[in-house]
């Protein structure tokens, strides 16, 4: 059967239920999957009238009782959400709530395999950290894992998420590096990539000094004689654009932001993240609940499309192919 793909519908009060139901109504998604949507019926009906957009949606209260019918939505809500706290713009401690209880359905569908791929839209930290339970904040990346991000011919993973540049040069060890190279090499290979060439980004300028030559250039040296087709430290300031140009598969970076600069000026709009480490597909996309614009129906789906896209291309396992990149 075709693979179910699990989408959390973010905040309720910001752009999430919004880029979704885009998504679903979008003629580009493929139809031969079969999506889930975790969240509260109200509040995509509430987002459905204000954006004016035209999709079936089906409440279930269990995964079970899904029908997966063509032109009908199935949607998983089994949490008492309060419709009168469902206010476009305002953060709410209940809908917090509500979200970190859609976000453990849907690691728990994904870990059971009833589910075969999940996507978290965006989530609020305000309306998280209202609900007091910071362990959850703390434990929305699962330990072990890493952000790849994908986007026009651009897969960039860094070794560390939210590090104060002044923390940085610490992260950037060997085992770290060499951790993260035999991961991603692994799961892009299960993606389809066949001997995936991986580029190690340098920390310093023109990859020239003592954690490059120390931590980095020990780590691709070691990957390489695992039988890991790495390379590095490349200059960060050549690396980003060689992979753009095919000549790499994916690029490992030092930072966030070394990544994250390139990734958004090459396709602000269309990226969307993969959590790699975890045994089922999780993606997310990178842009916020927007708060601004909720419930005005000008928030653009391109990432969130992205990410359907991705999800289901890996769920039913037709490879990792991204804008025509080598597979």
């Amino acid at each position: 059967m075709s693979p179910i793909v699990a989408t959390v519908i973010g905040d309720p009060c910001g752009v999430g239920p919004e880029v979704v139901l885009k998504s679903l109504a979008d003629p580009a998604l493929p139809r031969d999957g079969r999506p889930l949507l975790i969240g509260s019926l109200a509040a995509l009906d509430r987002t459905r009238a204000a954006c004016g957009i035209d999709i079936a949606l089906r409440a279930v209260a269990h995964i079970d009782a899904a029908r997966f019918e063509p032109g009908i939505v199935d949607v998983l809500d089994d949490y008492p959400l309060d419709p009168a706290e469902i206010v476009f713009s305002r953060a709410s401690a209940a809908c917090g709530q509500a979200v970190l209880h859609w976000l453990d359905t849907a690691e728990r569908l994904g870990r059971a395999g009833a589910v075969q791929a999940t996507i978290m839209a965006p989530i609020d930290s305000t309306a998280l950290r209202l609900t007091g339970r910071l362990k959850e904040l703390d434990d929305l990346q699962p330990a072990g894992t890493w952000l790849l991000r994908v986007g026009d011919g651009l897969r960039v993973v860094p070794i560390a998420e939210h590090v104060l540049m002044r923390d940085v040069p610490a992260t950037v060890t060997q085992a770290n590096v060499l951790t993260l190279l035999r991961v991603l090499a692994s799961t892009l290979e299960n993606f389809g990539l066949r001997k995936p060439r991986i580029a190690v980004a340098g920390l310093n300028p023109h990859a020239m000094g003592p954690e490059d030559r120390e931590q980095i250039a020990p780590a691709v040296e070691q990957a390489r004689a695992d039988g890991i087709d790495a390379h590095g430290p490349v200059s960060p300031d050549a690396v980003f654009r060689q992979c753009i140009e095919g000549k790499h598969d994916a690029v490992v970076s030092m930072y966030h932001d070394q990544g994250q600069i390139a990734v958004k000026t090459a396709v602000f709009e269309g990226a969307c993240s993969i959590y790699i480490g975890l045994p089922y597909v999780h993606l997310s996309i990178p842009h916020g609940s927007a708060y601004d614009i909720a419930g005005k129906g000008i928030a653009q789906h391109k990432s969130m499309l992205a990410a359907m896209r991705t999800a289901a291309n890996l769920a039913a396992g037709r490879g990792f192919d991204l804008n025509g990149a080598r597979a």
